[in-house]
């Protein structure tokens, strides 16, 4: 086990030079218009808006998107539409949208949850320290293209990381920090990273 944990250390510190390497040489998002998308976005109300909503099968409570990082949902319906992310639903309404119409439900999204916290509510488990390099110590994303875990339902936490460790969801980094995560410590960090305050599920008005 500590030399698992030490192990996904070094990899969390490569990643994060990584991942600042490709941050600088991509293309920064362009910031969208939160009163476009909340005509555009009314329809991800019908599941993401109620509270404790499950996807039937596999069960896990639909994800919480209020205040969620604007770049990563451009990212995350960017994956559905092009099939890099599977789910039927979502690659439905991913591929009916325009980049900019992306961009416009993204960042009303984002906007549905103002001033999130600067700090941890309690002390994170020795898995999570793989995490916190890029979705920092108190479960609040450090970068606007990398999601925010605070508040997130712990069972879609659990299902993601089964994902990406299972390679079902394709993301290079994710892929590789979850081969590092051991079966028993998945329901450890989705546990914690819920239990902080972050995350709003979206409520029509």
């Amino acid at each position: 086990m500590t030399q698992v944990i030490a192990n996904m250390k070094i990899v969390a510190k490569a990643m994060t030079l990584l991942l600042a390497a490709l941050f600088l040489a991509d293309p920064v998002f362009a910031e969208g218009d939160p009163e476009a998308g909340k005509e555009l976005g009314y329809s991800c109300l019908g599941c993401h808006g109620i509270e404790g909503y499950r996807n039937a099968y596999p069960s896990y409570r639909v994800p919480k998107l209020g205040g969620q990082k604007a770049g990563y949902l451009v990212i995350a319906l960017k994956g559905y539409r092009s099939g890099e992310r599977s789910h039927p639903t979502m690659e439905a309404q991913a591929t009916s949208l325009t980049d900019r119409q992306i961009e416009d439900v993204a960042a009303y999204l984002a906007s549905l949850v103002d001033d999130l916290p600067a700090a941890a509510g309690s002390e994170a488990p020795p898995p999570a320290a793989a995490c916190v390099a890029c979705h920092g110590q108190n479960g609040i994303s450090v970068n606007a293209q990398w999601p925010t875990l605070a508040g997130q339902y712990e069972s879609y936490l659990e299902h993601a990381l089964r994902q990406y460790k299972n390679g079902d969801r394709a993301n290079a980094i994710m892929v590789a920090q979850a081969g590092l995560i051991a079966d028993e410590d998945i329901p450890l960090l989705a546990r914690y990273f819920s239990r902080l305050q972050g995350l709003e599920t979206t409520r029509a008005e």
